[in-house]
């Protein structure tokens, strides 16, 4: 049988929540559907809208905002299927001190990153919304690096999303002998009013002409993905130990417990949701990001498997013990991110 070659580009570098693609290559399931899927991790999270649309990636990874973002900017992109349902996403600081409480008012004067330019326009509108404009604030680009921008006091709060930048400063709060609880996050949904998180759903995205040219290679691909999320869904002590296998910097403390907040986000049959698709494209033209003619760049005709019903709107996904926290760790904390 012939080897299909297609390249996948992460939206960040390699983190426990892509497990599901590198189990799928471990597991050999890229190859019983004949095709051969090289895992590209990005110098700059932000090209991979350009990288995609440009052709030089045929799929990848990228929130939902961005891959709307990066059609209406004229890259030929389009999901086709769901990695991360609505993680929470929001202002995340150290309330003991960051000076910055429930009151969104708090945030005058306080240097708050971002990491790339719909993050400072989110930040911009959200400030209207309460009675502020952008010269209240400080906006400071910092990239991935949210994480340590704060813990190094080169911003007093940031962007981030609840299974990962969270995760990581509630860790580091921990190491100072202080509480978890000391990190907060103010919600972005809850302050914009969305009545989701969904704008950071990560989605797996395609180049248009790519899809066009080679739907039966994309399905294949995507059936790849399904079995490997039916296993980690399954199995997760096991699927995250053979990811261990080939990224052994999972094995730490914190990737672990990154792998456990994540876990009830991960998307069951990796569909696009309708309802989330709808509330997003409304929030991109609220936010001047798109025009009001803007058509959908989504499709769920290439999952070839029977779609689950939609969630109930509103409704937080419970948490599951997945077992692979208390799993033996033979690395220290990821010093590397601190």
């Amino acid at each position: 049988m012939s080897t299909e070659k297609i390249t996948c580009l992460l939206n960040w570098k390699a983190t426990p929540y892509h497990l599901p693609l590198f189990l799928a290559s471990k597991l050999g399931y890229f190859t019983e559907e004949g095709i051969k899927v090289a895992i590209l991790e990005p110098n700059d999270p932000s090209d991979v809208t350009e990288i995609i649309g440009s052709g030089k990636a045929d799929l990848g990874l990228k929130a939902m905002i961005h891959t709307i973002a990066g059609k209406a900017r004229g890259y030929p992109i389009k999901s086709i299927g769901t990695l991360l349902d609505e993680p929470f996403t929001g202002v995340i600081h150290l309330s003991h001190k960051s000076g910055i409480t429930e009151d969104f008012q708090t945030l005058r004067g306080k240097r708050i990153g971002y990491v790339g330019e719909f993050g400072k326009i989110q930040l911009d509108e959200l400030t209207s919304h309460f009675g502020m404009t952008p010269q209240d604030y400080q906006a400071v680009r910092v990239g991935m690096n949210v994480t340590r921008g704060i813990i190094h006091g080169e911003i007093d709060a940031g962007i981030g999303i609840e299974n990962v930048q969270q995760v990581e400063l509630e860790e580091w709060s921990i190491e100072q002998g202080r509480s978890a609880s000391d990190v907060k996050m103010l919600r972005i949904d809850e302050l914009a009013e969305l009545g989701c998180c969904c704008f950071c759903s990560i989605l797996y995205i395609g180049n248009e002409t790519f899809i066009k040219n080679n739907p039966e290679k994309v399905k294949k691909f995507l059936k790849a993905i399904k079995r490997a999320t039916d296993v980690m869904i399954a199995d997760p002590v096991t699927a995250y130990g053979k990811y261990m296998e080939m990224k052994p910097e999972m094995d730490s403390d914190i990737n672990r417990k990154i792998f456990q907040r994540s876990f009830r986000y991960f998307s069951r049959d990796l569909k696009n949701v309708p309802r989330d698709w709808n509330k997003v494209t409304a929030y991109c033209k609220r936010l001047g990001i798109v025009d009001g003619d803007f058509v959908q760049n989504q499709t769920n005709e290439l999952l070839t498997w029977d779609l689950l019903p939609e969630s109930v709107p509103g409704l937080e996904p419970e948490t599951v013990d997945t077992g692979v926290v208390s799993a033996c760790c033979r690395r220290p904390q990821a010093q590397a991110i601190f």
